[in-house]
């Protein structure tokens, strides 16, 4: 069954959440259509069986459900349309970003609550449906059906690793990144500048097989020591110089990494920008045809080798922007 679902958006980004939301939803459904987007939201209509592995791979979401509709300020009296299943109900409101200040959430809650309560009894503690209202440029109103949880990333994040490096990405980031390159379950997925392994722990942890691989070699022993500490596997893992990796390594569905940029970076004397140009060619390489790659990099990547079909800027601090490029193989 087709059924319209609502995403409420992290918002920790301007535009990576819905653009995340917007692959993870036709990755699982192709036949997908996204049917409105804005402040903090994204409307999409897809197959229901889809929901679940939606769900269960998207990292810059905080919550999904089913769309109920989306009312103008004021217009309360177009609540009245709302219609949920057989239950008791709570409302949860909540104001994107403190849009739209003129808006008194309490009074929304309770006039909503008045017209639901003629039909379903309200139990604040314990509901079988919880209805959410997100106060952003208009009221909008979904049953939630899914809570992402967040917490789990923090358990990931470079500090509670057994082996871990000061220059990682963020477990949600680089789970965002593996869901940007449209790669499902069972897919084959390598990092060639694995580090600590967060990018491989994510996608492990989504059901995907991983190839870790890194110039430095304590790297890729430290990389299976923390998916050990995970109960995570690997599929292959090598110590290769990047110029290599593609003799060793082909025909993978996607390539998602983040090569060394800083200064406390092994790089074994070569200069980064010559580093990351022969890492353009040489993930274009590992590729089978139509593979995809997200590539973060400090500054945007102009290139003839592959397609960049995306890029998402995320100022880190004053001296750092990362660049989160989608690639495609030519």
């Amino acid at each position: 069954m087709i059924s319209e679902y609502f995403f409420e958006l992290s918002g920790e980004h301007p535009l990576m959440p819905a653009a995340e939301a917007i692959s993870c939803i036709s990755t699982e459904d192709p036949l997908s259509t996204v049917i409105g987007k804005g402040p903090g939201h994204l409307i999409a209509r897809f197959d229901d069986n889809a929901f679940n592995n939606i769900a269960e791979r998207i990292a810059l979401t905080r919550r999904m459900g089913s769309y109920l509709g989306s009312f103008d300020v004021g217009d309360t009296e177009e609540f009245k349309k709302v219609k949920i299943r057989e239950g008791t109900f709570a409302i949860r409101t909540r104001r994107f970003e403190g849009m739209r200040p003129e808006i008194d959430s309490q009074d929304v809650t309770k006039r909503l609550g008045t017209i639901l309560s003629k039909n379903n009894d309200v139990s604040l503690d314990n509901p079988d449906i919880e209805v959410r209202v997100l106060i952003s440029d208009k009221m909008h109103i979904f049953v939630c059906n899914a809570e992402i949880d967040r917490e789990q990333f923090e358990t990931r994040k470079v500090a509670e690793r057994p082996f871990f490096s000061p220059i990682s990405l963020h477990p949600r980031y680089a789970r965002a990144s593996i869901n940007l390159s449209g790669v499902k379950k069972g897919d084959i997925i390598l990092d060639p500048f694995c580090g600590t392994g967060g990018i491989v722990m994510e996608a492990a942890s989504m059901g995907m097989k991983v190839i870790a691989s890194d110039l430095d070699e304590r790297m890729v022993i430290g990389c299976e020591e923390n998916m050990n500490h995970y109960d995570l596997k690997l599929y292959d893992s090598a110590v290769l110089d990047i110029g290599d990796v593609s003799k060793r390594f082909s025909d993978v569905d996607a390539v998602i990494t983040d090569p060394p940029y800083g200064r406390s970076t092994h790089t074994g004397g070569e200069d980064v920008m010559s580093i990351h140009r022969r890492a353009v060619i040489s993930v274009n390489e590992c590729l089978k045809t139509n593979g995809k790659a997200t590539m973060v990099l400090p500054y945007e990547l102009r290139t003839d080798v592959m397609n960049v079909n995306d890029i998402f800027v995320q100022r880190v601090h004053g001296s750092l922007s990362r660049h989160y490029h989608i690639l495609s193989k030519r």
